[in-house]
């Protein structure tokens, strides 16, 4: 089968798009013919994190296809089921961090870069009917990531502002739309004007510069929620604005990973400081029937050939992103 490979070289030099082995299905396995799938940051920092004396690894977290063939033992699906594959593995309840043997699609075992993925019943849902494969194929990790950070750890009501500084990638453009769907207030921010403009028409309320001066700019407002996954550009900023005993919920980091606290001016702050990352399989669930109920569609930037894998790779490191891309899969 066709897939997206990395091998042999750090970084985006060791990529390819060739043939490997098709997977097989074990008994309780599922396996699953891909319409589409969908890049995260993720599969750039793995790139780096593949050791060249690894084997071949197929990349990719996020996809949606056809059930083609299932196991003897498996009950929850049948061929022709259409689902959408859960990116997390070996987290099933909703818990206060992940356990001990969590671990993400694509790394260290195979991904859904691929014609066909193959996984085990507990890690696919029911694909949304009302998505289009390409939605459905862009929705797991960074739907799922915003959903855990907004209502699991920050536990956002429709009385909170939310700023989400850095507007574009996936998560953010998914925890706007499920921001406004309970009636939030959200304030965005980007250096970019164009993404500022694409913000305030997914709903956004206020868009500012991500180099402006926020006090200034936010005077008057009161900001209770902000999801830092810029880093050290930012943190320093978001904590100046967030308002006394308000929490700051941080996923990743874009720009540098170490930050500098004025611990005083922390605690006499009292703010709160949360980490999150992904999510488990019951709030996977979760969220896709909060985006059924309220028919929430993924912002999609760009859905690019596997053959284009090169030009696609440079455009999420380039942050070029409004929003989501990923692959078609053709036959």
């Amino acid at each position: 089968m066709k897939a997206i490979i990395h091998k042999g070289k750090v970084g985006l030099e060791g990529l390819r798009f060739g043939e490997i082995d098709e997977p097989v299905v074990d008994s309780k396995g599922v396996k699953v013919k891909l319409k589409a799938v969908g890049m995260n940051r993720r599969d750039l920092a793995v790139t780096s994190r593949h050791k060249t004396d690894d084997p071949d690894l197929i990349l990719g977290s996020d996809g949606a296809g056809i059930i083609e063939e299932v196991g003897s033992e498996v009950t929850r699906f049948k061929v022709g089921d259409e689902v959408v594959i859960n990116p997390g593995l070996g987290w099933k309840e909703k818990s206060d961090a992940p356990p001990k043997g969590f671990e993400i699609v694509g790394l260290p075992d195979h991904g859904t870069f691929a014609e066909y993925y193959v996984s085990s019943e507990d890690y696919i849902e029911k694909k949304p009917q009302f998505l289009s494969w390409e939605e459905a194929a862009v929705l797991p990790l960074a739907a799922l990531t915003a959903y855990r950070v907004l209502f699991s750890r920050a536990r956002i009501t429709k009385e909170d502002t939310v700023m989400l500084p850095g507007i574009g990638s996936g998560v953010l453009t998914f925890a706007l739309k499920f921001a406004k769907a309970i009636g939030s207030r959200v304030i965005v921010s980007s250096r970019s004007k164009e993404k500022q403009r694409e913000a305030l028409q997914l709903g956004a309320d206020l868009a500012i510069d991500t180099e402006s001066n926020w006090n200034e700019e936010l005077a008057g407002e009161s900001i209770d929620v902000l999801v830092e996954s810029v880093g050290q550009a930012t943190f320093d900023k978001s904590l100046g604005i967030i308002r006394r005993g308000g929490t700051i919920v941080t996923f990743g980091a874009t720009t540098d990973d170490k930050v500098e606290i004025d611990i005083r001016k922390f605690f006499y702050g009292q703010y709160n400081l949360l980490g999150s990352t992904m999510g488990s399989r019951e709030e996977f669930q979760d969220m896709l029937h909060f985006v059924e109920e309220n028919k929430i569609t993924p912002e999609i930037d760009k859905m690019f050939p596997m053959s284009d894998y090169e030009e696609a790779f440079s455009y999420i490191r380039d942050s070029k992103n409004f929003g989501k891309i990923g692959f078609k899969i053709s036959y």
